[in-house]
Parts: C-alpha cells; structure tokens; sequence
C-alpha cells in the first residue's frame, strides 16, 4: 500500500530556484503525497510561482525563519511519511516509491540517502556520500555532527510526539537537534546506498554562509545547547566550552574521515 507522502519546504525569495524542487515532487511517479510550501512572505517572484501550481499547500506570512517555517509545515502534514525539501534543493527521480518500501518496516523511523552537490544551474559540483556509522555510537556523534543530509531525510509521521519536533530556538542546527532528539529516543535511522536529492549551493545558500567565523562560532553554540540538552554532562558556553566542543567535534571529523575513505570501499552511484 503506498502510504501518503508529505513533503515540507521552508520557502523565502528562493524564486530562481523553487521551481525546481515543486517540480521534482510533482514528477515523482507515485500520486499519493502533498507538499507544503511555508513562505515568509517572499518578495520576489516566489508568490506567483506558487500560484501556478493548484495542488500545493501553502502559506505566505511572516514567520521568525526557517525553522519556525518548518514547524508549521509539520503540524499541516497529513503524510504517514514525512520529508523536507529545501526551497533551492530538488529530489532524484522516482526516489518515493522505494522511501514507501523502506518505511514499510516497522523496525525503521527514518531513512537517508547520498546527494549530490551542484551549482545554481544544476552542474554537479560534488559527490556526498553520507555516512552511516562512526566508530562510536551514531546517538553520540549526532550531537557534534550533522551527518545525515536533511534534504534526503525521511521519517514516519508516527515517530512525532511532543518532545521530538525543530527546535525555535536553532538557526543553523534545527536539523542536528532534530537528529539528536531522535537518537537519544532510541528511533532506528537507516541509510540507504541511493542518492535521493541534489544540492543547491549558491550565495545565498545557508550551507555556504556558515563558513564566516562568527557564524561558525554561533553555530557551535547552537551544538552546545544540543549536547547539553541530551547528556548528563553539561558544557559551558564560553570560551571553555567552545574549545572542547570544537575539539571533539574535530576529533570525529578525522576520525570519520580516516575511517571512511581507508575502510569503506562503497561507491556512489554517479547520475545517470
């Protein structure tokens, strides 16, 4: 049975680029999904793209950013299955199918896949293969690293609750806390070798804005509230905190890196 397919997508003057993301979910061969579209009033050509496209569901009204966006969009999402599509990204063809298949175990909460990385004209810049385990447990790493794309992110609507939602107060790290939330719930995340979306990186990517330093320095202190908020041993947030935080997170990073490209000899599939 295809199980209803919600797509969720904070949009604002993303114009040159939301089309493309409406039109991979629209061309997807599987009938059954809704995709909501949460604007914060854009105003660029954003509106009156929307208003091409009868079968969305969207909203166009101040918010308080990406994440407040995406939070509205959960609470209008009637899908047994739930996925979040960047304004500027766009999906794989016919990827719904096999999330349908795959989210059909009722051991599996969620699933990812690969993407790849490619320029404002859709040229393929990278290949990211996303990792699926560390040499420690995913529920620790989760706190220091975003290892799972959120764009190629899908989880059961049923695994929601009251406690497991993006955090307001994130601005770069909502999909990390989300992550770690589910983590230290005991949710079952599978990665799947597949590349299910491709990522659009440009100026005004929010990807490629965290990497001024102060936007770097606040984004590690979004990641101390997440560590905070799921172990025992608090960090504090200054100086010393970010040092330690900083460290660990590095200390991941390489050794992730070593582990992945000397142990594990998995190829990305290359677009066809």
């Amino acid at each position: 049975m295809d199980k209803k397919i919600s797509i969720i997508t904070a949009s604002y003057n993303q114009g040159n680029f939301i089309e493309d993301a409406i039109l991979s979910v629209m061309n997807q061969e599987y009938s059954n999904y809704e995709h909501i579209i949460i604007d914060g009033e854009s105003n660029d050509k954003t509106i009156s793209i929307l208003k091409k496209y009868k079968h969305l569901k969207w909203i166009s009204e101040k918010d308080s950013g990406q994440t407040d966006a995406l939070n509205k969009a959960l609470k209008l999402a009637e899908g047994e299955i739930i996925g979040q599509l960047n304004a500027d990204d766009y999906y794989y063809d016919n990827i719904f199918s096999e999330i349908n298949d795959k989210l059909s175990d009722q051991f599996v909460d969620g699933i990812y896949g690969n993407l790849h990385y490619v320029d404002k004209d859709k040229n393929i810049i990278d290949y990211r293969i996303a990792k699926s385990h560390y040499f420690i447990s995913n529920k620790f790493v989760s706190k220091f690293i975003c290892f799972i794309p959120s764009t190629t992110f899908f989880f059961k609507k049923s695994s929601l609750n009251n406690n497991i939602s993006y955090d307001n107060d994130m601005n770069f790290g909502m999909d990390k806390d989300l992550y770690a939330n589910m983590y230290h719930n005991k949710f079952i995340i599978k990665k799947i070798e597949k590349n299910y979306a491709f990522m659009r990186l440009h100026e005004n990517n929010k990807f490629e804005h965290k990497r001024g330093v102060g936007i770097f320095i606040s984004d590690v202190k979004e990641g101390i509230k997440i560590y905070n908020k799921f172990s025992r041993i608090k960090l504090p947030i200054n100086f010393i905190g970010l040092f330690i935080y900083t460290l660990i997170r590095f200390i991941l990073k390489c050794f992730g890196f070593i582990i992945f490209n000397f142990f594990n000899k998995k190829k990305l599939n290359k677009p066809e």
